[in-house]
């Protein structure tokens, strides 16, 4: 009885939680290891080991994530080998952005501001500085080529209400569109 009602507690936590709050209800039901400003859009998975996943500082973890730390290729030699399991950590470093649905498998180590394309499968370390994306995942250009492409096309909205933020956005797309169609 206690179990289930932990579990329902810690999805009642997590439903009501906002993005910067839910890795401390990870962190307290799951054991994850956070840093500070860990953002979690979506849902992740953490895996059947949470307790060896560590995420460092500024890090955004969005819908779909999945967190292997173990290899469960290995059932298929119990009968051989009866108890046979492998287990790795993972380190996710600061300042790190991981696309939706992607796949980090045992034993990784993603270095620091790094962007991670959406539903990459990581099966390699992932050095500093640097846009990976793929499956399996590639270095697809340096973190300082990845900022110049962007600020050709970005937009900068410090607005935290959402109204409000939705109307300036629909304004900027708009604008956009209008001005592209006068050329």
């Amino acid at each position: 009885m206690k179990i289930i009602l932990t579990k329902i507690l810690f999805r009642v936590e997590l439903f009501c939680a906002d993005e910067y709050k839910k890795s401390k209800v990870y962190s307290r039901f799951l054991k994850v290891k956070f840093g500070k400003n860990v953002r979690i859009t979506g849902k992740p998975c953490f895996g059947s080991e949470p307790y060896l996943v560590t995420i460092g500082n500024e890090v955004t973890i969005t819908e779909g994530v999945i967190f292997h730390t173990h290899d469960g290729g290995v059932s298929v030699f119990r009968t051989k080998y009866p108890g046979i399991n492998i287990f790795k950590p993972i380190h996710v470093g600061n300042n790190v952005f991981i696309g939706s649905n992607t796949t980090i498998l045992p034993g990784i180590t993603i270095g620091d501001n790094v962007v991670i394309g959406a539903t990459s499968v990581i099966t390699k370390n992932v050095p500093d500085n640097v846009v990976v994306a793929g499956v399996p995942a590639k270095i697809i250009r340096s973190l300082n080529d990845y900022e110049t492409r962007i600020l050709k096309e970005a937009v900068f909205i410090a607005e935290n209400d959402p109204e409000t933020r939705r109307e300036k956005i629909k304004e900027l797309i708009n604008r956009k569109m209008s001005t592209s169609s006068d050329e």
